[in-house]
Formats: C-alpha cells, structure tokens, sequence
C-alpha cells in the first residue's frame, strides 16, 4: 500500500458565520487513514491511488440517504447543493432519499485551474422560495469550513424553517473556522483528491472511485 502526498482542496470565504447546524447522531462518518489501494489499470499512469473504492462509496452514500430521510420523516426538504464537485454524489444521494423533496442548486467558484483557492465568487444563488422550508446543503468536500459557512449565511438570509448540512468529504486537519457538518461521509487526511464528481482542471469528475493524482511539480499530471 501506498502513502498519499498531501495538498490542498481549500477554498475561501464571502462571510463568516457561526454555524447554527447540530451533529447528526443518526449516522457516524467512515474515517479514513493515509492508506491507498492499487487504482484499475486504465488509470493507473495518472492516479496513485484509490482512497475510496466505488463500492464504499455506493454503501457509504446509501446510508447517508437512509439517515437523511430518517430525519426529515413526514417533512419535506429542500436540497440546495454546490456545483460542480457534487453532481455525482448528489444523484446518488438524492436517490437514495425514500421521499419527496425539491431541489436547488448553488454555483461556487473559488479554484480556477489549479490546487489552491483563489478569491471565492458565487455565480448562482438559490432559485427556489426557502423561507419557511427545511433546508440540507450539500457539498463534496468540507476543509476551511469557510464555503460551507459562507453558503449557510447566503441560505439564512431566506429565514428557512431549519438548516442542516451534509458532506461527502470531512478534512478536519483544514478546519479554520468552528463548522460542523450534520451529515458526513467520509473524514480523510488532508490530500488533495479526485473522482466521484471531484476534478483538477475539469479532468477526472468521472472517476468511480475517488483517488489520489499522481504529481509533477506539485500539480496533478492531466490526461
């Protein structure tokens, strides 16, 4: 087994907020240690790695839509998730969601071409009337904690009835801010990662798994 090189998915604030969600005691995130497995031959030239296999992560996302409807039972939800790393994961998600629910979609910019974080833009705010509504955040990746803070402050300007967050990825080691998400699939080690809806340079979303890049210079090897 391999041990993964560390970089950066952070990304930068609009505002700060202290968060106003709870811990979720429905379910209990997988953690994960620095440990990779072999990624399919097709890949193999461009990732080091595989930190989570396909299969953990259709089990993983399975009960995070099981724990998400146990919640909100009788009561319907309103997913606001951030484009683009989550579109994977959030048509899986949404499916595993045994009842109705409406669905928005925010457009957060903070990474351009590269691994660090640049000036953080939204480029799309939520369409739909939340005021009065549940309302669950959805995102791929919870580091700084700054974005994730930054969206709830967005969604609270809509005074919805409540507001609770769910994440794919927990990388506590990145945490600046005090955030804790209700809902979490994994909590990995601070490494930059890819697939699963997750890219370098619009590479790599397609990935069923997610890995680690292979590097050169500091920065992931493109196809």
């Amino acid at each position: 087994a391999k041990r993964m090189r560390s970089t950066s998915n952070a990304r930068r604030p609009v505002t700060s907020l202290k968060t106003t969600t709870t811990p979720s005691i429905s379910d209990a995130p997988v953690k994960l240690g620095g440990r990779l497995t072999r990624p399919p031959a097709a890949w193999r030239g461009l990732i080091e790695g595989q930190l989570i296999a396909a299969a953990a992560l259709n089990r993983r996302v399975t009960a995070l839509g099981q724990a998400i409807s146990a919640h909100y039972r009788g009561e319907r939800v309103t997913v606001v998730a951030l484009l683009d790393g989550t579109i994977v994961f959030l048509a899986d998600l949404i499916r595993a969601i045994d009842h109705p629910l409406q669905l928005d979609l925010v457009k957060v910019s903070s990474y351009g071409s590269g691994t660090v974080s640049g000036d953080l833009t939204v480029s799309r705010a939520p369409s739909t009337d939340l005021k009065d509504r549940h309302v669950l955040i959805v995102d791929d990746i919870l580091d700084t904690g700054r974005t994730l803070q930054a969206v709830q402050a967005l969604v609270l300007q809509s005074r919805p009835r409540s507001l609770r967050t769910c994440v794919l990825l927990d990388k506590p080691a990145r945490r600046t801010v005090k955030i804790k998400p209700d809902h979490v699939g994994f909590v990995i080690p601070d490494a930059f990662v890819v697939g699963y809806g997750m890219d370098y340079a619009g590479h790599f979303r397609q990935l069923p798994f997610i890995g680690i890049p292979k590097m050169v210079n500091g920065k992931p090897i493109e196809p």
